[in-house]
């Protein structure tokens, strides 16, 4: 095996190992500090001290806390995440029940940015490159401006009351059918792909400025040939970066999207969790989500390296 991939690969793994290391201890402290006992939310506003008492005993949290942490590390190496506090089932079912959903949420929101976001930044830098067109790059800064500054709860409801409500064409909540998808997706999109284009703008417009370009254009290459061959592939790196960092945040930004469309992912199974006081099925979700992240980032890590080898030994240096 190449020295350097051994490297690249050591520090990666190295990279996971850490992350889930941080993962596991910060989710397993910071969960105890949301207001309520879990017993009593199992065992109800009306139980006596005695059963709330029996209740603590039986999900260990009577324990001392470094006692539940060991016990907790000690699952998470046999790979179990523990047991609901609400419901009783193993967490990695109730994750691996709303997992499919939040990905599908996801891997739509990435592939709707990467359409819309790719090409308008290329053709935004092309219209208005050498200082043409300037009321073009004005309004393109205005509107992705604008429309990155709204929150996505805001531009969530606002497609509810427009489309959902208002023109009735899409499903508000739920996602019984495939036209319950549309909404949360859209929600999902518009502030990456204003972030994205307007990379993807800046660069191109970096390359555009390049003497191999000019050279290309001095040989009467074809537009199409000369952005498909010599612009999107140096511009392809910047972006694949930004759109796995993208699609590991869209992971969390799931969270409030399902929580508005009441979405039955991951998102919208923390909510529920947090309300329940379900330790187990909070830390789960969240370690998933964390270790979700971090693998996307690794990958997009791995395949920028394929594409460029020169990034592994930036990477060594």
């Amino acid at each position: 095996m190449d020295p350097t991939w051994l490297r690249f690969g050591v520090r990666r793994l190295g990279g996971l190992l850490l992350s889930f290391a941080v993962l596991v201890t910060v989710t397993f402290v910071i969960v105890p500090l949301i207001p309520g006992d879990p017993a009593v939310a199992v065992a109800g506003l009306e139980a006596s001290g005695a059963e709330i008492a029996k209740i603590r005993q039986e999900l260990g949290l009577d324990q001392p806390l470094y006692v539940q942490f060991l016990d907790y590390v000690g699952g998470l190496l046999t790979l179990d995440l523990g047991t609901s506090f609400s419901n009783g089932q193993d967490v990695a079912t109730v994750i691996l029940a709303r997992l499919p959903f939040t990905a599908e949420l996801a891997l739509f929101a990435i592939a709707l940015v990467l359409l819309i976001s790719v090409p308008v930044g290329m053709l935004v830098a092309f219209l208005t490159h050498g200082g043409r067109r300037p009321w073009l790059d004005h309004l393109f800064n205005v509107v992705t401006s604008l429309v990155y500054s709204v929150p996505q709860y805001v531009m969530a409801t606002l497609l509810v009351v427009v489309f959902a409500v208002g023109l009735g064409l899409f499903p508000a909540v739920g996602a019984a059918t495939l036209s319950s998808l549309v909404l949360p997706t859209l929600a999902l999109t518009f502030l990456p792909t204003c972030v994205v284009s307007r990379v993807v703008r800046r660069e191109t417009a970096v390359v555009l400025d390049q003497d191999y370009i000019r050279t290309a254009r001095g040989w009467r290459i074809g537009r199409l040939r000369l952005f498909g061959r010599y612009v999107l592939p140096n511009v392809v790196t910047t972006t694949l970066t930004l759109s796995g960092l993208i699609l590991a945040s869209q992971l969390g930004g799931a969270v409030v999207i399902e929580t508005v469309f009441a979405w039955p992912g991951l998102g919208q199974g923390i909510v529920d969790a947090i309300l329940d006081r379900d330790y187990p099925v909070i830390r789960g979700t969240i370690l998933v989500l964390g270790l979700m992240a971090t693998l996307i980032i690794i990958a997009v890590d791995v395949i920028l390296a394929i594409i460029d080898p020169r990034s592994i030994e930036a990477d060594h240096e």
